[in-house]
């Protein structure tokens, strides 16, 4: 059992049981599934002040918390228990292209050549990292939610800003995985 749980699961098994989470929320608590709110959360929890924008009944919505949290211990336990201990297998044809960029490692999930410590003090670490890190969470908040929220929860409950949201995010992925993170790598 161990080991088939070690594999990597086929979309036909993981596609549905992320699929289901949004009846089960909606089912149970009338609850949206969505995992950026979770930030807010805690900002408003742990610092109140008269920021209008942190000024809510949070404990009304203390159940993302938890939620969110096991989605932390999840990943702890699949780190602990269920790591594979062989190197990261990538294509032949990425791994070439990706040596003309420097990035030659490949023992962790993400290359310690592009996020690492030492990367973040070169303007591609930094590219990536922060200013990579501060336009998600900008266009987080400006499109009223993350992907999963939008593209899991929105579609599913034929919400037209859901849908727009995420044509926009796949349209910003793919110019940005052809034409924008080519030219970061090259930095």
């Amino acid at each position: 059992m161990i080991e088939f749980l070690k594999q990597p699961w086929p979309w036909y098994i993981a596609g549905p049981l992320i699929g289901l989470t949004v009846p089960a929320l909606l089912i149970l608590g009338n609850k949206s599934f969505g995992i950026s709110s979770s930030l807010r959360h805690i900002c408003a929890s742990c610092f109140p002040a008269n920021i209008p924008f942190f000024k809510y009944d949070w404990k009304k919505e203390v159940w993302n918390l938890f939620f969110v949290f096991g989605i932390f211990l999840g990943g702890v336990v699949a780190i602990g228990f269920l790591s594979n201990p062989n190197p990261i297998e990538i294509n032949p044809k990425l791994a070439s292209e990706l040596a003309g960029y420097g990035i030659t490692h490949y023992d962790h999930l993400v290359p310690t050549d592009v996020m690492s410590w030492a990367s973040l003090f070169t303007l591609r670490g930094f590219m990536l990292m922060v200013v990579g890190g501060f336009l998600v969470g900008f266009g987080t908040r400006y499109a009223g939610g993350c992907t999963s929220g939008h593209a899991i929860m929105g579609l599913s409950n034929l919400q037209w800003p859901s849908l727009i949201a995420t044509i926009s995010f796949m349209i910003g992925g793919f110019i940005t995985a052809n034409l924008i993170l080519p030219y970061i790598l090259s930095l």
